[in-house]
Protein backbone atom coordinates (compact mmCIF):
# COMPACT_ATOMS: atom_id res chain seq x y z
CA UNK A 1 0.00 0.00 0.00
CA UNK A 2 2.72 2.28 0.35
CA UNK A 3 4.22 1.74 -2.68
CA UNK A 4 1.00 2.83 -4.16
CA UNK A 5 0.99 6.09 -2.58
CA UNK A 6 4.27 7.02 -3.01
CA UNK A 7 3.72 6.29 -7.12
CA UNK A 8 1.04 8.47 -6.54
CA UNK A 9 3.13 11.09 -5.34
CA UNK A 10 5.78 10.68 -8.23
CA UNK A 11 3.27 10.68 -10.67
CA UNK A 12 1.80 14.09 -9.05
CA UNK A 13 5.49 15.51 -8.80
CA UNK A 14 5.91 14.94 -12.78
CA UNK A 15 2.82 16.61 -13.71
CA UNK A 16 3.69 19.66 -11.67
CA UNK A 17 6.93 19.49 -13.40
CA UNK A 18 5.45 19.74 -16.63
CA UNK A 19 7.18 15.97 -17.36
CA UNK A 20 3.36 14.06 -18.27
CA UNK A 21 3.00 14.59 -21.61
CA UNK A 22 -0.53 15.66 -22.03
CA UNK A 23 -3.46 14.50 -24.49
CA UNK A 24 -5.64 17.14 -25.67
CA UNK A 25 -9.66 16.68 -25.72
CA UNK A 26 -11.17 15.65 -28.81
CA UNK A 27 -11.97 18.77 -31.08
CA UNK A 28 -9.18 20.89 -29.53
CA UNK A 29 -6.18 21.77 -30.82
CA UNK A 30 -2.95 21.90 -29.16
CA UNK A 31 -1.67 25.46 -28.55
CA UNK A 32 2.39 25.81 -28.60
CA UNK A 33 4.21 28.61 -26.66
CA UNK A 34 2.92 32.81 -27.09
CA UNK A 35 5.51 34.44 -29.19
CA UNK A 36 6.92 37.94 -27.88
CA UNK A 37 4.22 40.66 -27.84
CA UNK A 38 6.53 42.82 -29.31
CA UNK A 39 9.89 42.73 -31.34
CA UNK A 40 12.92 43.00 -28.74
CA UNK A 41 15.05 44.46 -31.23
CA UNK A 42 14.61 48.42 -32.11
CA UNK A 43 15.67 48.80 -36.15
CA UNK A 44 16.49 52.06 -37.76
CA UNK A 45 13.05 52.69 -38.99
CA UNK A 46 11.33 52.33 -35.90
CA UNK A 47 14.32 54.08 -33.97
CA UNK A 48 13.17 56.85 -36.40
CA UNK A 49 9.60 56.74 -35.59
CA UNK A 50 9.98 56.86 -32.16
CA UNK A 51 12.18 59.68 -32.88
CA UNK A 52 9.44 61.40 -34.52
CA UNK A 53 6.99 61.34 -31.77
CA UNK A 54 8.70 62.31 -29.78
CA UNK A 55 9.90 65.05 -31.34
CA UNK A 56 6.22 66.59 -32.31
CA UNK A 57 5.60 65.90 -28.48
CA UNK A 58 8.17 67.89 -27.58
CA UNK A 59 7.28 70.85 -30.00
CA UNK A 60 3.56 70.95 -28.40
CA UNK A 61 5.21 71.83 -25.45
CA UNK A 62 7.88 74.39 -26.57
CA UNK A 63 6.38 76.06 -30.10
CA UNK A 64 8.72 77.66 -31.92
CA UNK A 65 11.96 76.32 -30.41
CA UNK A 66 14.56 74.14 -31.49
CA UNK A 67 13.75 70.61 -29.66
CA UNK A 68 15.79 68.46 -31.70
CA UNK A 69 18.76 68.84 -28.62
CA UNK A 70 15.69 67.49 -26.37
CA UNK A 71 14.78 65.11 -28.54
CA UNK A 72 17.97 63.66 -28.41
CA UNK A 73 18.07 63.39 -24.96
CA UNK A 74 14.88 62.02 -24.79
CA UNK A 75 15.31 58.99 -27.17
CA UNK A 76 19.18 58.71 -25.35
CA UNK A 77 17.68 57.87 -21.75
CA UNK A 78 14.32 55.43 -23.27
CA UNK A 79 14.87 52.11 -22.99
CA UNK A 80 14.81 49.68 -26.30
CA UNK A 81 11.36 48.89 -24.91
CA UNK A 82 10.43 52.10 -24.61
CA UNK A 83 11.01 53.44 -28.05
CA UNK A 84 9.70 50.17 -29.13
CA UNK A 85 6.33 51.02 -27.84
CA UNK A 86 6.42 54.71 -28.59
CA UNK A 87 6.83 53.41 -32.53
CA UNK A 88 4.40 50.71 -32.44
CA UNK A 89 1.57 53.20 -30.97
CA UNK A 90 2.69 55.52 -33.28
CA UNK A 91 2.24 53.31 -36.07
CA UNK A 92 -1.11 51.70 -34.88
CA UNK A 93 -2.71 55.39 -34.10
CA UNK A 94 -2.83 54.31 -30.43
CA UNK A 95 -2.28 58.02 -28.25
CA UNK A 96 -0.70 57.43 -25.02
CA UNK A 97 2.53 58.18 -26.22
CA UNK A 98 2.71 61.51 -24.48
CA UNK A 99 2.29 59.84 -20.89
CA UNK A 100 5.41 57.89 -21.92
CA UNK A 101 7.91 60.83 -23.07
CA UNK A 102 6.83 62.23 -19.92
CA UNK A 103 7.69 59.65 -17.88
CA UNK A 104 11.24 59.57 -19.91
CA UNK A 105 11.84 63.25 -19.80
CA UNK A 106 10.82 63.23 -15.59
CA UNK A 107 14.33 60.69 -14.71
CA UNK A 108 16.58 62.59 -13.49
CA UNK A 109 19.40 61.90 -16.53
CA UNK A 110 17.05 63.54 -18.97
CA UNK A 111 16.44 66.39 -16.70
CA UNK A 112 20.47 66.86 -16.45
CA UNK A 113 20.52 66.39 -20.53
CA UNK A 114 17.96 68.89 -21.23
CA UNK A 115 19.28 71.58 -18.73
CA UNK A 116 22.89 71.37 -20.29
CA UNK A 117 21.83 71.72 -23.93
CA UNK A 118 18.52 74.48 -23.11
CA UNK A 119 21.85 76.27 -21.67
CA UNK A 120 23.57 75.46 -25.29
CA UNK A 121 26.29 72.67 -22.98
CA UNK A 122 26.88 69.37 -23.90
CA UNK A 123 24.20 66.88 -23.07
Amino acid sequence: MRFTSFAGLGIAALALAGCVATTPMPGTAPTGPAGPATPTVLDAASRQVARNVINTEMQKRLPGANTAPYTDCVVNNATTAELIDIAQASRAGIGGTADSVASIVSRPATTQCIAAAAQGGAA
